[in-house]
């Protein structure tokens, strides 16, 4: 009877080790196959998440150690330039995952702009065309109301009071949806707006601080204020938060915005990971940010409230428009 004997699998090398294995090899005259591995080396590092700092520093260390013990001049410059073919080939794995993230960031720039512009037409839809059905039967009712009786009038009096509650309501939200003073006056009025509202409404304490006040591309301003809106809807409905606190500022050439809340916090790191409502909000907020070239920090623990952070660069026109108006 045999017996099958399983051998322990070999550990696999370093990254590290065969990143100077691979290189030796191919300034050696190893030829495309070297060469080959390089790609792979850099297929390898991107999976293990080797930062470009990483990889620059891993090819100097193994570059320095092949020239020190070469002293023909002849000799060092035919290694040095064997060296940048091997780590430009290293690097394509990462030249391909920037230009796909590219392409990434576009389409989804493209997709939020598709978005309001439908949210445009729905915002129209709703305070104009719907606007003008009332107004219809507004004119209808005023035009049987004096032949009915006594009784049938106080009637049609109540239904126009509930018609003015419908036309104030869609009045509205058609505001919310694309409120005209984020395109007339820009997001730091939008929002204040957007939070009288809310704050009136919810009865919280919503406490604004605006250090600033150019204006910024449309597409900006939109972001800004979408993300903003998304986190005073989280802090009413999911939070229960008491106050929330909006601040806007500068710093340098970086455009920074902070909501916090004190409500009941979450698990930020769960709450992006899971497919639930919650997690697919900050995952919108998150590409929103990304598509205008900003980055969102979330912060938030059980009990202690919750922290967006929003830092955007800005360009050089618009971070020195300030000092143009004045």
């Amino acid at each position: 009877m045999k017996i099958a004997i399983r051998r322990k699998a070999k550990p696999r090398a370093g990254i590290e080790d065969e990143y100077r294995t691979s290189l030796r090899e191919y300034v050696a005259g190893g030829g495309e196959p070297a060469l080959g591995r390089a790609y792979e080396l850099g297929r390898r590092a991107l999976t293990e998440q080797k930062s470009l700092v990483e990889m620059a520093s891993l090819h100097h260390q193994a570059v320095l150690s092949l020239v020190c013990g070469t002293e023909s001049e002849k000799r060092r410059e035919k290694l040095l330039r064997s060296s940048g073919e091997f780590f430009a080939e290293c690097l394509s794995p990462y030249e391909m995952a920037h230009r796909g993230f590219q392409d990434a960031v576009k389409a989804l720039r493209q997709l939020n702009e598709t978005l309001e512009e439908e949210i445009k037409r729905i915002a129209y839809a709703v305070h104009d065309e719907a606007g003008q059905l009332l107004v219809a039967v507004h004119l209808a009712l005023a035009e049987v109301t004096p032949e009915l009786p006594e009784p049938q009038q106080v009637q049609v009096a109540r239904i126009k009071e509930l018609l003015n509650q419908v036309e104030k309501h869609l009045r509205r939200y058609s505001h919310e949806l694309r409120p005209t003073i984020l395109d007339d006056l820009g997001w730091i009025p939008a929002i204040r707006f957007l939070a009288e509202g809310i704050s009136k409404r919810a009865a919280l304490p919503i406490h604004i601080d605006a250090s600033v006040s150019e204006r910024l591309p449309g597409a900006i301003e939109t972001t800004l204020y979408r993300i903003v809106q998304e986190a005073l809807t989280n802090a009413v409905k999911h939070a229960k938060a008491g106050n929330v606190w909006i601040r806007a500022w500068r710093e340098n050439l970086l455009l920074c915005c902070s909501i916090r809340d004190d409500g009941g916090g979450f698990d930020s790191c769960q709450a992006q990971a899971r497919a639930g409502r919650k997690g697919l909000g900050l995952i919108a907020m998150q590409e929103r940010v990304t598509s205008i070239g900003g980055t969102l920090r979330i912060e938030s623990r059980p009990g202690q409230g919750t922290e967006l952070s929003i830092r955007l660069p800005l360009e050089g026109d618009h971070a020195n428009s300030h000092r143009t108006r004045g």
